[in-house]
């Protein structure tokens, strides 16, 4: 038997991109076991596919779908997708329960007596919501980073150097960017506090994180582009982030 844990949080695995760590995802969930697995947001990488509506939905992809089936079947583990902006269209599926996956926009977790929001995040991104046009093309340029990135790494494997991943700085600098210029972290904690949580788990921007703003626990998982991270609760019910 692999790891336990009480709660699984991932985000931002953006499947249907190249780039996506879906081999590693498999392997991942395939060694632990858990009660509840949230997917929380830009799990399926719905910008990317309609810019590419010929991309083909690769085998890999579907072997993840049957990993997260077996799991609810075998583990009985309850499934959970809270949608981000680039998986909006689940919308449409707002508190339906779609191949035994519940579909929301935020949860709420109980865990020994303290309340967690978990929440993709997008909401709190004034960029996002006011000009989501500049969010695409920020989605459009990291793409375009990424396919740069791979010919670069490829370039210094020839000269025996080790990968330099300057697509996931850049990321993270203009993340970090928007983030400062938007306040996203003061919004979600703020937003934390008037509804008297203990904490929040989100994603969005890539980043994992672990720390405390204004009294609350502030958890990013991060994503499985450049990070393979993830959010966690054990049986102990202590939160950590993995990567």
């Amino acid at each position: 038997m692999g790891k336990h844990y009480n709660t699984i949080i991932l985000s931002d695995l953006h499947l249907g991109m190249p780039h996506a760590k879906v081999n590693e995802l498999i392997r991942f969930l395939r060694s632990v076991t858990c009660e509840r697995l949230i997917l929380n947001g830009d799990i399926i990488d719905g910008w990317y596919i309609s810019r590419h509506p010929k991309c083909p939905w690769r085998n890999d992809l579907m072997r993840l779908f049957r990993v997260i089936s077996d799991m609810m079947k075998n583990n009985t583990s309850d499934v959970i997708y809270t949608y981000g902006n680039h998986d909006d269209f689940m919308r449409r599926y707002l508190g339906k329960v779609v191949v035994g996956i519940k579909v929301l926009k935020d949860y709420t977790v109980l865990s020994n007596g303290k309340r967690f929001f978990v929440t993709h995040g997008d909401c709190f991104d004034t960029v996002n919501r006011k000009a989501s046009w500049l969010s695409k093309l920020g989605a459009l340029c990291y793409e375009f980073l990424l396919f740069l990135n791979v010919f670069y790494n490829k370039y210094r494997e020839m000269r025996h150097k080790a990968p330099f991943p300057f697509a996931k700085i850049i990321k993270r600098r203009t993340k970090k960017l928007v983030s400062n210029f938007t306040k996203f972290e003061k919004r979600i904690t703020d937003f934390a506090v008037n509804n008297n949580y203990d904490g929040v788990v989100c994603g969005h921007i890539h980043h994992p994180e672990d720390t405390y703003l204004d009294n609350v626990r502030y958890l990013n998982s991060g994503d499985w582009i450049d990070n393979k991270s993830v959010v966690v609760e054990d049986e102990d019910r202590c939160w950590k982030v993995l990567s």
